[in-house]
């Protein structure tokens, strides 16, 4: 059974105390201190320290979220904002990979729906989901940027540009270790 992303409903008007030291770790309070150190305030390091929780721990769940804000000096609703902002930052549990395929116009024109069909086929997930593994979560993206190499998709925050069918089994395979995904 894949797992469903759903739509966040948090009430951050209501955010609990929360001490950013019991709840990130020290390598974590560390990078976020040197990105804090680059900038005139504290709070325009949000996406910066989201990034660095992020990569620790796949996603920014709301006490992690909570721990951010205090430590920047902000509210957690402010720094929801760029977190859902930011289509990057994920508010939910994703894989150990993240797939984003552009669904831009230029990439419907170069054949989007076969590339978008098959990795639901394949992965037997739907976008918004997560396959039964844990292994592969599956986004759209509204525009990648790279309309002349379409159809795109990001891998794991690397570009993969001219998909096709064989390049997605290419890249699945890859992904899985040599097993069919």
């Amino acid at each position: 059974m894949s797992s469903v992303i759903p739509i966040k409903q948090v009430d951050l008007a209501s955010q609990p105390e929360v001490d950013y030291r019991e709840v990130l770790s020290d390598k974590e309070i560390a990078a976020i201190e040197h990105e804090c150190a680059l900038y005139e305030i504290r709070p325009a390091a949000a996406i910066d320290a989201l990034q660095i929780v992020q990569r620790e721990r796949r996603w920014i769940s709301d006490q992690s979220l909570y721990a951010i804000a205090n430590m920047l000096g902000m509210s957690a609703t402010e720094l929801e904002g760029v977190a859902t902002f930011y289509n990057l930052i994920y508010r939910h549990p994703v894989g150990e990979h993240v797939i984003h395929l552009c669904n831009s116009v230029s990439c419907w024109l170069n054949d989007y729906q076969t590339i978008a069909a098959h990795l639901c086929k394949t992965l037997k997930i739907e976008f918004g989901e997560t396959s039964q593994d844990g292994k592969i979560t599956l986004l759209p993206n509204v525009c990648l940027g790279c309309c002349d190499k379409g159809p795109a998709m990001m891998l794991d925050g690397e570009l993969v540009e001219n998909l096709d069918v064989e390049a997605i089994d290419k890249l699945l395979h890859g992904l899985s270790g040599g097993d069919n995904a």
